[in-house]
């Protein structure tokens, strides 16, 4: 029997148990559809490095005797059609809980069925897959560290080797050649593909992951692991990075296990409340006053707010795809209580530029800073951008590193909070509010929805 094994959120060749499941069965054609309903929607950043991380495998199946089928247009069709064109029996995937792709499988399976061709999901992008952890009366966990705990308590499989002496087949026609977009300006990517995501969690296993839990929230120093636009994409499976923390015994390792089971727990609400994609998760929220985004919106999208820090943010993300994660709390606190835009502007923006921009990580993390997520921060929390940046860049090195403008101390002692003087001197913008007064019209707007 010949089979098609469908790379989707798993581009990797290692510790793959769907392709190992289309190995089984002889022959495999490996194939990849650009759907246009997710690369039209998609930012230069994930376009782009899409398209290197689909190289990356590509040259890696070459090296392996086989090489990437890419098609393009409707999944439901070109994967009918693939299927057909190498007399598959059976179309291979790991299972997509987020709401288009579950959506999307059902609808590609119901044509495959009619055309005599099993889908086939073996796995998810996740060590336990949404869905599985449940309370004893079979409900979900609202609260993440209960989750947490059952979800360790329920455990995972070890990773899989990637397979060996396969037959890959290819399509004799109507394949694609892979994309090549360009990036905008001053845009800089990281490395794609699964040698990058390894040699990447290798380094981060050997200089960062003990003092992890006590650096991490500095995002002047590269204490973070950097690995989440490699398990955006399955690059790597956290399968693979939980069997290599488990030897480990440092509060740091810990740390990282639990950062890891947030993103898990993100992917269960998400699989269990579809609508929270776009909505908010505690409704009452949406009832309370919001401003319609303008050119203070702009200037927050653009990092010319007057904040340093959350200048700095807003510059990362546009130069690199990437953003620390306390400043990402930090500017979605700044956007939601500070200029009063609903959250979904800001997702809307994030998911644009990040390398990384999961459905279910970023836009409940959003909820989570607006208040109106699982386990929210109150929305009395009002992050004081100030404050946070001399917390966790006491010296000014992340500012002056993103912010140019600030860049020399001798002209800008303060990089956290620079004179008007200074920055007339340098070109850079006076704030557009005032902090203070925004925290208490925040507060009596969250009012409204108390009552």
């Amino acid at each position: 029997m010949t089979a098609v094994f469908w790379f989707r959120r798993d581009l990797r060749l290692g510790d793959n148990p769907a392709l190992l499941a289309a190995c089984v069965c002889g022959p495999v054609l490996p194939l990849f559809v650009l759907d246009p309903a997710l690369w039209g929607p998609a930012g230069p950043s994930r376009r782009a490095y899409l398209a290197a991380s689909l190289r990356a495998l590509d040259a890696s199946l070459r090296a392996d005797g086989g090489r990437l089928a890419v098609v393009s247009g409707d999944p439901v069709r070109r994967v009918v059609e693939a299927a057909r064109g190498v007399g598959a029996t059976e179309v291979h995937v790991a299972a997509d809980h987020g709401p288009y792709g579950a959506r999307r499988d059902r609808e590609v399976e119901a044509a495959l069925a009619e055309a005599g061709v099993a889908l086939v999901r073996t796995g998810s992008a996740y060590a336990v897959s949404p869905g599985r952890v449940r309370k004893a009366d079979g409900s979900a966990y609202q609260v993440f560290t209960p989750f947490s705990r059952a979800w360790a308590e329920h455990g995972w499989r070890g990773p899989v080797e990637a397979p060996s002496g396969v037959d890959w087949r290819h399509l004799a026609e109507g394949t694609a050649d892979l994309p090549r977009p360009r990036l905008p300006g001053g845009l800089e990517l990281p490395a794609a593909g699964e040698d990058a995501a390894r040699r990447r969690w290798s380094d981060f296993l050997d200089t960062g992951v003990a003092g992890y839990d006590e650096l991490r929230d500095r995002p002047d120093l590269p204490a973070t692991s950097r690995m989440s636009h490699h398990l955006k994409w399955g690059e790597i499976h956290p399968r693979t990075l939980l069997a290599d923390l488990a030897p480990l015994h440092s509060v740091g390792a810990r740390t990282y296990r639990t950062e890891l089971a947030w993103r898990e727990f993100y992917a269960d609400v998400l699989d269990r409340r579809p609508d929270t994609a776009r909505d908010y998760l505690r409704p009452e929220y949406a009832r309370m006053p919001y401003d319609e985004p303008d050119e203070r919106f702009e200037a927050w999208c653009d990092g010319r707010t007057g904040f340093p820090v959350v200048d700095a943010a807003m510059r990362q993300l546009r130069a690199s795809g990437w953003m620390h994660n306390r400043m990402r709390m930090v500017v979605a606190s700044f956007l939601v209580k500070d200029l009063h835009v609903e959250w979904q502007h800001g997702a809307r923006h994030f998911l644009h530029w990040l390398v990384d921009g999961d459905l279910a990580s970023n836009n409940h993390g959003w909820q989570w800073t607006a208040g109106c997520g699982t386990d929210a921060a109150p929305f009395f929390r009002v992050f004081n951008p100030t404050a946070q940046g001399r917390r966790f860049d006491p010296d000014g090195a992340y500012v002056r590193r993103w912010v140019p403008e600030l860049a020399d101390p001798e002209r800008i002692p303060d990089a956290h909070d620079p004179s008007a003087e200074a920055r007339h001197r340098v070109g850079y913008p006076l704030a557009i509010l005032d902090h203070g007064v925004e925290r208490r019209e925040a507060l009596q707007r969250w009012e409204t929805i108390r009552r």
